[in-house]
């Protein structure tokens, strides 16, 4: 009777025990903690990796640039990049948990693309969680590379030289404000060839040249009607336009729409610049030169007289910045990138082109 009675309690627990759920959570959380736990230290670990790796790469930027300049403005000699490299790279590193970090330099000289530093960098930063799956540790690197040299800039400087320029000091102004614009570019030129600069004085023309006058891109049309000599000859009344080498040099504006564009001449006249015999015919201007101090003589020889024609002047500051006739810039080396850029400084209102 007593055994009967402990095998039907034994019996009945049994099966209150293979009912039970109340345990089931704890035990699938119980087996899952260690991958899950395992996940958010390896997040941790690389976390703090890619902190002291984003850290370095600002800091080899920076290391990298300031190289550049010390070296372009000769601050420093090229066998002196390592260690100034280290001193720059120390000051601007500030992650305290990266160990074992090393920074080397490298420089190649100028050549025909310039010259650059490459700064690589790299280091370890200790685990925490993941030494326990057999990584004590997470190596990281980086590197920053600075180009100079590379990048070549031609500027066109279109000077309003009108009348109006002569009232209020405004050409006495534009005369220094313009030199001091071509040294700072010019100090820019490390080797021959790095900056070219042209001087464009307009009014109601700009003056590209007696010289040119047996030019192919000269529209003559309008110059031969108002330049003439006429009379009457054995009964007949007849007019003959002067020789061309009268020509003072001065233009203006193309035919629409080649006014705005910069065009190539070509046979057809709409693409032709008319010659004009203007009286307040500006100072003939200067194609792109390396010569800045030739560039300073021609503001200085400016003079304020005639109209206004903007336009005019926009265009043959960027007729100077373009290859092929008339004016034909120098030729681009395929080994550089060139910025080209217009400026232009003038008081007035576009009163007198042409069209």
């Amino acid at each position: 009777m007593l055994d009967s009675a402990i095998f039907n309690r034994v019996r009945t627990a049994a099966g209150r025990f293979a009912k039970a759920e109340q345990g089931n959570i704890a035990i699938l959380f119980a087996i899952a903690a260690v991958p899950i736990l395992s996940f958010v230290g390896a997040a941790i670990d690389y976390t703090r990796a890619n902190s002291a790796r984003s850290s370095m790469q600002a800091a080899l930027d920076s290391t990298a640039l300031m190289l550049a300049k010390d070296l372009s403005d000769g601050t420093i000699k090229a066998s002196d990049i390592n260690t100034k490299a280290q001193d720059y790279f120390k000051a601007l590193y500030t992650n305290t948990e990266a160990r074992a970090v090393t920074v080397a330099a490298t420089y190649t000289a100028s050549t025909s693309q310039g010259s650059t530093i490459v700064v690589n960098g790299s280091g370890n930063v200790p685990t925490d969680f993941l030494k326990v799956a057999g990584f004590p540790q997470i190596g990281f690197d980086s590197s920053s590379t600075s180009a100079w040299g590379n990048v070549r800039m031609r500027v066109a400087l279109a000077l309003d030289v009108t009348g109006s320029m002569a009232d209020d000091g405004k050409m006495t102004a534009l005369k220094p404000a313009a030199k001091a614009l071509i040294d700072q570019l010019g100090a820019l030129a490390k080797n021959p060839g790095d900056v070219y600069i042209s001087v464009v004085p307009f009014a109601k023309d700009v003056n590209v040249g007696a010289s040119n006058y047996s030019q192919t891109w000269i529209n003559w049309s309008e110059w031969d009607d108002d330049n003439k000599s006429c009379g009457w000859n054995n009964g007949n009344y007849s007019c003959t336009p002067r020789n061309h080498n009268t020509w003072n040099g001065c233009v203006t504006d193309r035919d629409q729409p080649y006014d705005t564009k910069n065009t190539t001449p070509t046979s057809d006249n709409s693409t032709k610049f008319y010659a004009e015999q203007y009286d307040a015919c500006p100072v003939q201007l200067l194609p792109l030169t390396t010569d800045f101090a030739a560039a300073k003589s021609k503001v200085d020889s400016l003079s304020p007289n005639g109209g206004t024609n903007q336009p005019i002047g926009i265009a043959w500051g960027w007729q100077s910045l373009t290859q092929g006739a008339p004016l034909n810039a120098p030729a681009e080396d395929p080994n550089y990138t060139y910025k080209r850029a217009l400026i232009v400084m003038s008081d007035g209102l576009n009163t007198q082109d042409r069209l």
